[in-house]
């Protein structure tokens, strides 16, 4: 059960303290500790944490809180991160509901600088857009497996009732949390054209904090600004290689429905039936899927390289058909380690659009100069 905010405040209070000490050692660095004047600027995801980056150039300091391979989902920040956020003039977020930790996270550091979602302006996809595919597998699996379908069927009063009170704790959050959490699909970042939006609002905002030259930041906005729209032209003339009814996906977690929405792609289904990359699927998800899989003729089971590929491997394994994983998984959540090819946003769109193509039997184009190097 999650901590109540105002109890894990008080929780961290004295680790915050002795991190200060820590900090005044001199023995972390972050967010704050710029002695330059620059402004500093702590960003959520390793995503969020690029567009600044590339933005901002060299006019603020930018401190990931998460780091490659760490979900979003479920992060719970250090003490020192807790302090380095208190301390930054600026902090990023992806939003949409994606960061579910993060007003816990403002109460507990003191953050008051500029908060900067990148999410705004963005019309969010349902999370349960694909429901009507997902239905008729639910109700192939409970036809398989009926002793749990009339469990099911007599509980059914408990759950409406538990449907009931879940409303009311939503609307209890919505009073004690003063950031809006949204109700979609949170992943925007995976088409091209939102990124595109993300990172204008990133340098909307960075362009207006104090000790920072505007100048700069429009300049990298610009330039990168560029490069997505390149990246989007690239992508979109490989797809269109393929025949529609041959563009299916099938992935570790519902993370790509906005690539898939971009680029007239069919959601075959997921291995985790959730946009959450912390649930699990079960037994009868894991048939329904391996069965969908066999009768749409999906050539491959994308793993993720922030997720355990176990699950994507085992499906792949019964439904006969490859797996990608390891150094061939998807960049979904996360970013990918330094050196890697998805260790930047422009990286791990183009390494996952090149293996999604492979997948469907294309040799796609070369990459336009812009995103070479």
């Amino acid at each position: 059960m999650p901590t109540a905010p105002n109890r894990r405040v008080r929780l961290l209070a004295p680790a915050l303290a002795a991190a200060s000490v820590t900090l005044l050692a001199g023995c972390a660095t972050g967010a704050g500790a710029s002695g330059d004047g620059t402004p500093t600027v702590v960003a959520t995801t390793t995503q969020v944490a690029d567009f600044a980056r590339e933005v901002g150039g060299g006019a603020v300091e930018v401190t990931p809180l998460l780091g490659a391979g760490q979900s979003a989902h479920s992060f719970d920040p250090s003490a020192a991160q807790l302090l380095a956020l208190g301390e930054a003039d600026a902090l990023v977020v992806n939003g949409a509901g994606l960061e579910s930790w993060l007003d816990d996270a403002i109460a507990a550091s003191g953050f008051d600088g500029t908060l900067i979602d990148a999410s705004t302006g963005i019309e969010l996809a349902a999370t349960d857009e694909h429901a009507d595919d997902d239905h008729a597998d639910d109700a192939h699996a409970e036809d398989e497996h009926a002793d749990e379908a009339h469990a099911e069927d007599e509980h059914a009063d408990e759950a409406h009732a538990e449907d009931e009170h879940a409303d009311e704790a939503h609307a209890e959050d919505d009073h004690d949390h003063g950031h809006d959490h949204g109700e979609g699909n949170p992943h925007i970042w995976t088409d091209p054209e939102l990124a595109a939006t993300m990172v204008e609002n990133i340098a909307d905002g960075l362009a207006e904090l104090d000790g920072v030259d505007a100048d700069v930041v429009r300049d990298g906005e610009a330039e990168y600004l560029d490069r997505l729209a390149a990246l989007d032209a690239w992508i979109e003339e490989n797809v269109e290689q393929v025949p529609v009814e041959q563009r299916l996906l099938v992935t570790n977690h519902d993370a790509f429905t906005y690539f898939l929405d971009a680029y007239d792609v069919t959601f075959v289904g997921s291995v985790i039936p959730s946009f959450d990359d912390n649930a699990e699927p079960s037994a009868a998800e894991i048939d329904a899927l391996v069965e969908r899989i066999r009768e749409t003729g999906v050539r491959a089971v994308f793993s993720e390289a922030s997720i355990s590929p176990k699950a994507a491997e085992t499906i792949a394994s019964e439904a006969g058909v490859t797996v990608y994983s390891g150094d061939d998984a998807l960049y979904g959540d996360s970013l990918g380690q330094p050196g890697s090819e998805g260790d930047t946003y422009l990286g791990s769109q183009i390494h996952n659009a090149r293996l999604i193509l492979e997948s469907w039997g294309v040799e796609p184009s070369a990459l336009p100069d812009v995103l070479r190097g």
